[in-house]
C-alpha cells in the first residue's frame, strides 16, 4: 500500500509538471473582434498621425535601372518547400538577380527593387540601413519586394523554422543580399534621365487558380505593371500577378527564378528594355500551366502572362512631373499564436523563438495616379477586388504586393479561418479577422494619401 501511495504520489507530480508546462507553452485562440482589440486602437491612431509628404516638389521626373547578379559562386542551401529541410541545390538552371528602379523628381528620391528570393528575409531588411548609405535613400522610403521562388537562395533564415525553409543559416548570404541590393540602387542612380510614366493593366484568367478552396474561390487575374520611358526612348517596366512561382517542385534541386524568370526574359526580347517582377497578392493563387513537365509548365505559364500585353488598357500619366511619394508605416498586430487545433495555440513565446521577432510594416509608393501598396505577407488574391475597386473610387491605380521586408505568414480572406488547410492552419500565426484587418489598413491608406492632394 505505500508504495502505490508513493507511486501515485510520483504520477501526480510529474501530471502536475506536464501541466504546468503546457498552460507555459499552450493557450486558447482569442476570438475578439478585431475592432475591439488594443492593436486596432494603436493602429487608427497610427494612421491619424501620420504626416506624408506632399511629394510634388521639383521640376522633372527621372528614372534610372540596373541589376546586380546574386547567383552564389557555389551551391548552398534553397529556400522555400519545407519538405527540402534547406538541402543545397545541386545545378543552376537560370542566374538569379536584385533590380532596381531609381526615381527622383529633383526633391525626393526612392527605389523599387524586386530580389529573384522566396521572401525579402527580415534579416536582411535590417541590414539596409547601412548598405543604403550614400544612395540618397532611406530605407524607409524603399519599395522593395521578391518574385517568391521557391528555388532561389537560401541560409538567411534563423531560429528554427529556418532550417526547414531557408537551411543553416549563414550570417554572410544576408551580408551579401544587402550589399547587392544597395548595389542595384547605386547602379540606377548612375543612369537617371527624365521620364514618362505609364500604368497598365491586363487581364490572364486562365494562368491563375484558387488553390486554397478551387473553383468556389475568388481570384486576381489582373496583370498590373508599371512602364518607365525616358528620353532615350529606352523603357523599364515592373509587372505584377498573383500566380505562386511554384512550378518547379520540391524534387527539382536547381536554382531558378522559377515561371517570373522566363517572363522578364521574354518582356526584354521585345516589349522593354528592362524588366523586373515582383509577386503580387499570391495568397491562396497558384499558377494554372498545364505541361508535360515542369520546364514545360514555366514556358506556358510565362506565355500566358506575355500574351496578356497585346490587350493592354494603358493609362498615362499627364504630363512629366507626377506627384511622388514613399514611406513605410507601423503596423500593430494581435500577439503571435500559431495553431495547434482550432481553438489550441502555442503562446507568442514560442513562436518569437522559433521564428525571430521582427517588426511589421507597410511600404507605400505613389508615383502619379499609380498607389502601390507592400505587404509583410503572403496576402490574399480573394481580397483585392474590392480593394481595386475603392482605390480606383479615390483615382488610384492600385497595386499591392507582398514580401516587403518583413513576413507574418498568410493573410486569407476570414470565411476560411478555420479550414484546415496549409495557408489557413499551418501558415495562419496571428488570430483571425486579418483579412478584414488588413482591407481596412488599405484602404485608411488609401484616404490617407489621398488627402495630401493631387
Amino acid at each position: 500500500m505505500k508504495l502505490l501511495i508513493i507511486l501515485l504520489k510520483i504520477l501526480a507530480i510529474i501530471v502536475g509538471f506536464v501541466f504546468v508546462i503546457g498552460m507555459c507553452v499552450i493557450t486558447l485562440m482569442d476570438r475578439t473582434p478585431y475592432r475591439q482589440m488594443p492593436y486596432y486602437t494603436a493602429w487608427k491612431q497610427e494612421i491619424a498621425s501620420l504626416q506624408i509628404d506632399r511629394g510634388d516638389a521639383g521640376d522633372t521626373l527621372k528614372a534610372g535601372w540596373a541589376k546586380v547578379n546574386i547567383t552564389p559562386d557555389r551551391p548552398g542551401p534553397m529556400a522555400g518547400y519545407g519538405n527540402r529541410h534547406g538541402k543545397h541545390y545541386e545545378s543552376v538552371r537560370d542566374s538569379v538577380y536584385v533590380r532596381a528602379v531609381v526615381v527622383d523628381n529633383g526633391a525626393f528620391r526612392t527605389a523599387i527593387v524586386s530580389a529573384d528570393l522566396l521572401i525579402i528575409p527580415p534579416t536582411v531588411n535590417d541590414k539596409l540601413q547601412s548598405a543604403l548609405e550614400g544612395t540618397g535613400i532611406a530605407p524607409g522610403h524603399l519599395f522593395i519586394g521578391a518574385t517568391h521562388s521557391h528555388n532561389s537562395i537560401g541560409g538567411w533564415g534563423k531560429g528554427i523554422s529556418g532550417l526547414f525553409f531557408s537551411g543553416s543559416y549563414d550570417a554572410e548570404v544576408e551580408e551579401r543580399l544587402a550589399r547587392s541590393i544597395a548595389r542595384a540602387v547605386r547602379l540606377a542612380a548612375g543612369e537617371l534621365k527624365p521620364v514618362k510614366v505609364a500604368y497598365l493593366e491586363a487581364l490572364d484568367s486562365l494562368g491563375i487558380r484558387n488553390r486554397l478552396i478551387g473553383e468556389a474561390g475568388g481570384i486576381d487575374a489582373e496583370v498590373r505593371s508599371l512602364r518607365f520611358t525616358n528620353s532615350e526612348g529606352k523603357t523599364a517596366v515592373l509587372t505584377t500577378y498573383g500566380a505562386h512561382s511554384t512550378l518547379l517542385d520540391s524534387q527539382n534541386m536547381v536554382l531558378s527564378r522559377d515561371w517570373p524568370g522566363l517572363l522578364v526574359d521574354s518582356l526584354e526580347r521585345g516589349f522593354a528594355d528592362f524588366a523586373m517582377y515582383m509577386a503580387g497578392a499570391v495568397g491562396s493563387m497558384g499558377p494554372n500551366a498545364e505541361g508535360d513537365d515542369d520546364e514545360e509548365e514555366l514556358k506556358n505559364e510565362a506565355a500566358g502572362v506575355l500574351r496578356s500585353f497585346s490587350s493592354l488598357k494603358m493609362v498615362e500619366e499627364e504630363g512629366d512631373y507626377p506627384v511622388l511619394q514613399s514611406f513605410m508605416v507601423s503596423l500593430p498586430l494581435r500577439e503571435p499564436s500559431p495553431r495547434l487545433s482550432k481553438e489550441l495555440v502555442l503562446r507568442p513565446w514560442v513562436f518569437k523563438k522559433a521564428f525571430g521577432d521582427y517588426p511589421a510594416f507597410v511600404r507605400v509608393l505613389r508615383i502619379g495616379r499609380t498607389l502601390m501598396i507592400g505587404l509583410p505577407c503572403d496576402f490574399s488574391g480573394e481580397l483585392t477586388g474590392t480593394l481595386d475597386r475603392y482605390a480606383k473610387s479615390r483615382g488610384f491605380n492600385l497595386i499591392v504586393t507582398s514580401f516587403n521586408g518583413g513576413y507574418l505568414g498568410y493573410i486569407t480572406d476570414d470565411r476560411h479561418f478555420d479550414l484546415d488547410k496549409y495557408e489557413t492552419f499551418t501558415m495562419s500565426w496571428f488570430g483571425p479577422y486579418n483579412g478584414a484587418y488588413f482591407q481596412e489598413v488599405i484602404t485608411d491608406l488609401i484616404d490617407k494619401v489621398s488627402s495630401t492632394g493631387s
